[in-house]
């Protein structure tokens, strides 16, 4: 493995990566596949149960078509139950919740757009909106690793660490806020909350929104009150903003560590680098000896002066 050359090892990675991809894709066919069948057969069950009993009042072509127009309605989050309690997709909460979800790249899918008018809006919305979000980010990044750089200072001195591990607190101290502030402790409240969350399904929101993943299949305060709605839906938008900020922290930071640098350094192929490469190159003392002006003489004397500090005589290469 260590006697690998660089292009092996990135042709490596990138396999081992591939692997990992299909790997993954394999796992998920084989747990998903057999609850997806009982759910087709069980539905399948219902609508011919449901056709045996109103055969002489509807048939099955016009059910055909009232299941495609609810499934339609549904794909935009618009709910056909007569009992649905579901606030409006495009109230100003709603579309603020979607606006942030957009420009944070989580994207639940819930809530799609229905006119053109509103496709070019968003995309238009997100061009302009996406870059300024990145430099609001740098900033706001650096406002606080600023604090913490000094907690972590403080505690790496009454802990007596050496400086080399200062970094490694510093990585800890982001991991364990992350875990714990915005991950374990939403998941404890999305869980008292949501009626038909488990506390596995939270976590699993929380994951999936801070990874900006946003599968979109729990979101939460759907089925609130439209007083507790705005609530929650600030909540949320406040959850994903300083998470994001917190997760990208993090993973800056763990980049940053010196053993990760290592192994990153030990997969980056870029490019040929041999001997013959590193031949013919100029060095800066020889740019500055060939750029020296001509001798002058002296007025008077007939002697020449010397402008440039003596060097020893040096050749110039020719580039490669």
């Amino acid at each position: 493995m260590l006697g690998m050359g660089p292009r092996a090892r990135y042709w490596l990675l990138l396999a081992c990566y591939l692997a990992y991809l299909l790997l993954g894709s394999a796992v998920f066919m084989a747990i998903e596949g057999p609850p997806e069948s009982r759910l087709r057969e069980q539905l399948l069950g219902h609508l011919a149960a449901f056709q045996t009993d109103h055969q002489d009042c509807l048939s099955p072509g016009k059910l055909e078509v009232l299941l495609e127009a609810v499934l339609q309605a549904q794909a935009y989050g618009v709910s056909a139950l007569g009992n649905a309690t579901e606030p409006e997709n495009w109230d100003f909460a709603s579309a603020l919740f979607f606006a942030v979800s957009i420009l944070t790249t989580t994207g639940y899918g819930h809530t799609a757009l229905l006119s053109d008018g509103g496709k070019a809006f968003c995309v238009a919305f997100a061009g302009l909106g996406l870059p300024a979000g990145l430099v609001l980010v740098a900033v706001l990044h650096q406002h606080l690793l600023h604090p913490l750089r000094h907690l972590v200072s403080w505690l790496a001195t009454r802990c007596g660490l050496l400086p080399s591990r200062v970094p490694w607190l510093q990585a800890s101290v982001l991991g364990l806020i992350l875990a714990s502030i915005f991950v374990l402790l939403p998941s404890l409240v999305l869980w008292s909350q949501e009626d038909h969350w488990s506390l596995l399904d939270a976590c699993y929101f929380c994951f999936m929104s801070l990874s900006t993943i946003g599968l979109g299949d729990f979101v939460p305060g759907q089925d609130r009150h439209p007083a507790l709605y705005w609530l929650s839906q600030l909540a949320l938008i406040c959850y994903l903003l300083l998470g994001l900020l917190v997760l990208l922290s993090t993973l800056e930071t763990v980049s940053g560590l010196k053993e990760v640098q290592t192994v990153m350094d030990f997969f980056i192929y870029s490019g040929s680098k041999s001997p013959e490469d590193q031949r013919g190159i100029v060095t800066q003392d020889v740019l500055t000896l060939s750029h020296c002006p001509l001798p002058s003489t002296s007025p008077g004397t007939g002697h020449h002066l010397q402008n440039c500090p003596t060097e020893p005589e040096v050749s110039t290469p020719s580039i490669v």
